[in-house]
């Protein structure tokens, strides 16, 4: 099996994405993430552009890394200057790293427009970057900026940079897409003809721009190229990198390429979402491989069909990748879909008892009013565990109040008061908040932590509204969607009103109670083998 080394760049291309901002915390924590799946190279950033780049390269030795390694980002020498002297690439001496990513022009019209100069000292300007770097002991890889439209516009010219770099003694020349807009074709032809000419390794590096950056990128791989370089989650400028959530399971899966282990390769799923939390953004659902509808079914026919045998409709196995199966039960389900769900959750159920086809009614007469369970997981398992007789209430409310209160200058105030039955105990509790559904939450876990201390470890996480009948204006029926993380797992609940408050405090208790309910499921589990199915397991 051939091997196709990947080259992470989230660190640094990725921050280049709109909304994007990592702190030096943030990228040590993804390094070790990206080194536990087996990537071959992480990008740590440009250190000649800001410090807190410097300072990552700086704390990132202290890591035990045990597959990357580290790379540093940054440009050819300046035109008319010696290597020794230039700013930028002594910069990348001095963090101490062992591989060089330097980056120079491929486009003759970019040499004359861009940095003005000459087509022979860009050529100069390669040679001389690589040289001075090879000669301080650095692995370097060459990234030949714009190449595939140099490579349209003056092919010979563009052939001659990386030939520059290659005979400089750079240990891979990678081509570089930067705008975006060459298609798959145009990517192999100029992949095919470098990798002709160059004896060294042949890389590519794809932009999303056309949506065509996996595509891009798998088709420079048949083409040819050995090293891939792509972001988690597409992350990056404009539309962002090729992703390497979905090149890596292809190249693997589909391609019969060698990138890492079978089972880092199962730690896909969790990485990209691991990456996401950290930047402070969401895995699209339907994102391929990784996203949580990735492998969902929602249509009877073919739930039907996967429990007969999950490759009718799964083009791979969803826990090759990390991810899992999911059956979708909405208005639109038949008894298949909840059969399906209830079999995962270990419930006893049967297809023609009066029981399920009313548990089957409620579902549809709830998404009616306004539920959306196929985005709600943990509050569709309590129902159904609570229809079957399996959920145990470990707390009930018995009242709560709120103030709002707005008085001249000064900010809002938001004060709950809540009052709770746990464990056959009245607990009262008062708690303020930045707003009232806040200041619920407060409330709530005040009343809970002397009974479950752990729920300082659960946290919200996203927090949606949605109007249901717009018609109605202010007094239209909303739909409120919770999603709550441990940092380890998360899950989502809705609740559903014509009052934003009583509807968030239902996502919001179904969101806990799912949370503990799996905790003293675990604390189970501890004592006996079997544990029940579903429930969030620590």
């Amino acid at each position: 099996m051939n091997q196709v080394r990947i080259f992470d760049t989230t660190l640094r291309d990725g921050t280049q994405g709109e909304g994007i901002s990592l702190t030096v915390e943030d990228k040590l924590k993804i390094a070790r993430k990206l080194d536990e799946l087996g990537v071959h190279y992480i990008e740590g950033g440009w250190p000649g552009s800001n410090y807190k780049d410097i300072e990552f390269f700086e704390r990132v030795k202290e890591l035990p890394l045990q597959h990357a390694k580290i790379s540093a980002f940054g440009s050819t020498r300046r035109k008319g200057i010696p290597a020794k002297e230039d700013t930028n690439l002594n910069r990348i001496l001095e963090t101490g790293v062992s591989v060089a990513s330097i980056f120079g022009k491929s486009w003759d019209f970019h040499v004359e427009t861009a940095i003005q100069t000459t087509l022979e000292e860009n050529l100069a300007m390669i040679a001389d970057s690589v040289s001075y770097l090879k000669s301080h002991g650095l692995e370097v890889i060459y990234l030949a900026e714009h190449f595939f439209d140099g490579f349209k516009h003056n092919e010979a010219y563009a052939l001659n940079t990386v030939k520059a770099a290659a005979a400089a003694g750079a240990d891979c020349v990678v081509l570089c897409d930067t705008n975006g807009g060459t298609l798959p074709d145009g990517i192999a032809a100029a992949v095919s003809r470098v990798c002709a000419e160059l004896s060294i390794p042949v890389g590519i590096h794809a932009h999303n721009d056309c949506e065509l950056g996996v595509a891009n990128t798998l088709a420079a791989v048949k083409a040819g190229a050995r090293h891939v370089q792509g972001t988690f989650n597409g992350l990056g400028e404009r539309c962002g990198n090729a992703n390497l959530c979905s090149v890596i399971p292809n190249l693997q899966l589909k391609m019969n390429y060698r990138c890492v282990s079978d089972a880092q390769l199962a730690g896909l799923t969790g990485t990209a979402r691991f990456i996401s939390e950290i930047a402070n953004t969401h895995v699209s659902p339907n994102q391929p491989f990784v996203g949580t509808s990735a492998f969902a079914h929602k249509g009877g026919i073919h739930v039907s069909a996967i429990l007969k045998s999950s490759s009718t409709y799964e083009h791979i196995a969803p826990e090759l990748v990390g991810n899992k199966q999911r059956v979708l039960v909405s208005e639109l389900a038949g008894q298949s879909n909840l059969l399906a769900k209830a079999q995962d959750l270990n419930l006893d159920v049967t297809r023609q008892t009066d029981k399920t086809k009313a548990v089957i009614e409620q579902i549809k007469t709830l998404e009616h009013q306004g539920y959306q369970f196929e985005g709600a997981d943990a509050s569709l398992e309590l129902l159904l565990r609570e229809a079957f007789g399996e959920l145990e209430h470990i707390f009930t409310l018995e009242s709560f109040k709120l103030l709002v209160e707005k008085s001249g200058d000064n900010p809002f105030v938001s004060e709950a008061f809540v009052k709770v039955r746990v464990h056959g105990e009245a607990i009262f509790t008062a708690a303020e908040g930045n707003g009232p559904v806040n200041a619920l939450d407060n409330a709530l876990r005040k009343a809970l932590v002397k009974y479950y201390p752990e729920i300082a470890h659960m946290h919200l996480a996203d927090y949606k509204v949605r109007v249901i009948d717009e018609k109605d204006a202010t007094a239209a029926k909303v739909r409120v969607l919770i999603e709550s993380t441990d940092y380890k797992n998360s899950w989502n609940t809705v609740g559903v009103s014509d009052n934003i408050i009583e509807a968030s405090w239902q996502a919001l208790v179904d969101s806990i109670r799912y949370w503990l309910i799996g905790k003293e499921c675990s604390a189970i589990a501890e004592e006996a083998p079997i544990g029940k199915a579903g429930l969030i397991n620590h």
